[in-house]
């Protein structure tokens, strides 16, 4: 990787007349942008009608960038299709489960699996790449934008016959996919592969197996639209690697870990949710997880936002002074080479208009961009960073078709909460200053200390298999409760619960018993929402309830051990037994900080390393290193120590 930190974000000159891109672009070099993405809604412009082309907007916008020293990450338009798209082709549009044909008018108008979207998507995706493949500009493929933000399932005819061929590929039989779902229920047994239907809207709850399968080949649908415009892309520009924006910790719709082994780059996407506490903890967990999707490497930060987003929350929260440049500098500490923001200049019209930009409504003389030329200027003296890795012994396992599974609303609680208590058992380790990676169940597990499971309620054999082998080779488990209960098809694995790892763990539950109000536990701490009748085998009890059956246990296996939770326990209560695995296997955190400082460490193979400390408090903090050197850090500010 070169020795740069890229900066800059969606620059969309089509929004404004040419006279303003010569201020753009001269506001850019003084603020330190050093790559730009473009085009990424642009294809009403470049393909005003169906078949022909206009590029002359976006060649003039590319030699300016060229010309000034700034690249581009050039997109493919595809991820909004033109009006004439959906006027020629309604039959392309996307259909929703209560069989509403969605109409253009906003973006993502499209039905994934239409092989009519897939033609017209490759057309424009080949015109542009033949266009500007040896155009000094181009520094990467930006595919598509977002995938399955807004379309991540259709329900149309159309989808149902693909649904039913990536059926057939899974299920050599029709009798296998029947053992599968449990069809033998409700009468739902398939005596002919025509018979099966997307998960549209029904009388009662759907079947759990179909729901299941549909959500994976929906994921699929769009990685496979992905590949398609990708291998084009290789094809004609074979030395231009391709990404395409993950919504990493915030997008459960697809598959990330699909999606990612097929990048080029890893990038992603992360905004602020302003009912959060302490959002920036949620993005410490969102940078994770994209670090964690490149295998550990270095990624980039597509998009997140200089100060408040437009999208539906009840207040869209500006930011405060300082928070700008914590927020980009947490991304960067946690494996980030790259900081991008959505989007350069600030929209006068349009459903974004109120989306904070890096040049505001109110131009260069204004908080924003003083603070984004001030971040420019310090991630160029920041480039030695580029190409570090991030340190992490402990691992959090994550997988999308358990929280898919999870998702049926014929479950014991509503009130568990896959996505939620990954969060929180995430903030944690961050509380405890330890760095994590996010894994999936059958991903390799052999360079972590400490395995954390915080609700892993569907588990393959693999993946239970993987978590056992990592316990028995030494390694140190933490599960939590409404773990390991089905099987790939969201079958019930028989014989007591915790199904998939009852020998890991040396307990036996034998029933759920989900809580209306919290209960104390004999420690004084406190469960919430839930509550399993447990007896232990070979495993020790470290606490229990009142009526003495257990709540947290503790289990030797192979050279390794395995704790076990059987309630949610509050906040204070979970910190401490995540100490106490991290002291137990060996995690330590990167450097002693006082609460609410965020330390994370990066690091290159020849030795030289960056600590990062962010304040995210009112109040100076002191920082110690491991090796004993001392720091202050003012509140709000943000330091960098290098060794």
């Amino acid at each position: 990787m070169p020795d740069v930190i890229a900066y800059g974000g969606d620059w969309n000159p089509e929004q404004w007349p040419e006279e303003i891109w010569e201020q753009d672009v001269a506001l850019m070099r003084e603020a330190g942008v050093n790559r730009v993405s473009l085009g990424i809604f642009s294809w009403s412009l470049l393909e005003p009608v169906e078949g022909v082309f206009d590029f002359d907007r976006l060649d003039r916008a590319m030699d300016l960038l060229a010309a000034n020293g700034i690249r581009a990450n050039l997109a493919t338009p595809t991820a909004s299709p033109p009006p004439w798209f959906g006027d020629a082709y309604p039959e392309a549009l996307p259909v929703d489960a209560d069989g509403r044909r969605l109409h253009h008018g906003s973006r993502q108008g499209f039905c994934p699996s239409s092989p009519i979207y897939r033609e017209k998507a490759l057309r424009i995706a080949e015109q542009v790449a033949v266009r500007y493949r040896e155009h000094p500009a181009l520094a990467l493929w930006h595919v598509h934008n977002e995938y399955g933000c807004h379309n991540a399932r259709c329900y149309c005819d159309t989808s149902a016959a693909a649904f039913r061929a990536w059926l057939r590929s899974r299920y050599a039989t029709l009798d296998e996919l029947n053992d599968a779902w449990g069809t033998a229920f409700w009468s739902q047994h398939y005596s002919g592969w025509a018979q099966i239907l997307p998960p549209r809207a029904t009388p009662s709850f759907p079947n759990p197996g179909q729901l299941l399968d549909f959500r994976r080949f929906s994921s699929d649908a769009l990685v496979e639209l992905y590949l398609a415009e990708r291998d084009l892309l290789r094809q004609l520009t074979p030395g231009v690697p391709a990404t395409t924006n993950l919504m990493a910790g915030a997008h459960w719709d697809m598959d990330c870990w699909a999606f990612a082994a097929e990048l080029d780059v890893v990038s992603t996407d992360h905004y602020l949710i302003g009912a959060r506490a302490e959002p920036h903890i949620d993005l410490a967990f969102a940078a994770d997880y994209a670090r964690s999707l490149n295998g550990g490497r270095p990624w980039l930060l597509m998009e997140h936002s200089t100060s408040a987003v437009n999208w539906q929350q009840p207040r869209n929260l500006a930011k405060k002074p300082g928070e700008l440049r914590r927020n980009s500098l947490a991304h960067l500490a946690r494996g980030a080479d790259g900081i991008m923001f959505f989007q350069w200049r600030q929209s006068r019209a349009g459903a974004e208009k109120w989306h904070s930009a890096m040049l505001p409504h109110a131009g260069p003389d204004a908080k924003v961009f003083r603070e984004v030329k001030a971040l420019g200027a310090e991630l160029a003296g920041l480039a030695g960073v580029a190409g570090s890795r991030v340190e992490a012994e402990a691992a959090l396992l994550v997988d999308h078709s358990s929280v898919w599974a999870q998702d049926h609303p014929a479950q014991p609680s509503s009130e568990l909460d896959p996505v939620e208590e990954a969060k929180r058992w995430h903030a944690a380790l961050w509380r405890a200053g330890v760095t994590c990676d996010i894994a999936h169940p059958e991903g390799d597990l052999s360079a972590y200390r400490l395995v954390l499971v915080p609700q892993l309620y569907l588990v393959s054999d693999a993946g239970a298999a993987n978590l056992e082998a990592f316990a028995r080779r030494g390694g140190v488990v933490l599960v939590g409760p409404y773990s390991g209960v089905v099987d790939e098809h969201d079958r019930v694995r028989l014989g007591g619960y915790p199904g998939a790892w009852r020998e890991l763990l040396g307990v036996s539950v034998e029933e759920f018993f989900p809580l209306a109000a919290p209960i104390r536990l004999a420690s004084g701490a406190t469960g919430r929402a839930w509550s399993e009748a447990a007896r232990v085998t070979t495993a020790k009890v470290l606490d229990t309830y009142a009526s003495g059956e257990p709540a947290w246990t503790r289990n030797e296996f192979g050279d390794g051990a395995a704790h076990y939770l059987t309630t949610l326990l509050d906040d204070a209560a979970l910190a401490e037994v995540v100490v106490t695995v991290c002291g137990e296997s060996g995690v330590v955190p990167a450097a002693a900080a006082e609460p609410g400082v965020e330390v994370v460490r990066r690091a290159h193979e020849d030795g030289r390393s960056f600590l990062f400390a962010i304040n995210h408090t009112a109040a100076d903090a002191t920082v110690t290193t491991r090796d004993g050197r001392t720091v202050t850090v003012a509140a709000g500010d943000v330091a960098v120590l290098r060794g």
